[in-house]
């Protein structure tokens, strides 16, 4: 059985461990509100999830903030996404795919990859509920 010197040393590697790991995982959500295929919600929930456990100060932080803990509260709340969310992320995908199958990608095999991701992601995102805002 370990001593409480070596239960504090313990917690307090856990609490940072959690704390890197929300941090990175902030970082990713944050990167994904811009990049299309890159998922923002379930980063920054993992992100919540991580600031909760070692740092309140940042959870708060983050719930607190305008722009990303609006995802979490609409994720949290069954809310859905809004319609021009869903129209701007998809278009911007589609945008972002073709280029790349048209300007970016020689192979043909990995055009269709390309475009079966496409379609993936637009099924998912037309399948998630459309709040009212």
């Amino acid at each position: 059985m370990a001593d409480n010197g070596e239960e504090g040393a313990a917690g307090r590697l856990k609490t940072v461990a959690l704390f890197v790991a929300g941090s990175i995982s902030l970082g990713l959500g944050i990167i994904g509100v811009f990049a299309p295929l890159l998922p923002t919600t379930p980063f920054l929930l993992l992100a919540a999830a991580c600031y909760i456990r070692s740092s309140p100060r940042a959870y708060r932080w983050l719930m607190a903030n305008r722009l990303l803990g609006g995802y979490i509260k609409r994720y949290r709340d069954g809310e859905g996404m809004p319609l021009g969310a869903k129209v701007g992320i998809i278009c911007l995908l589609w945008l972002t795919i073709g280029y790349s199958g048209v300007y970016v990608v020689d192979s043909v095999l990995v055009r269709g990859i390309l475009a079966l991701v496409a379609i993936g992601v637009t099924i998912h995102i037309l399948s998630i509920r459309t709040s009212a805002r």
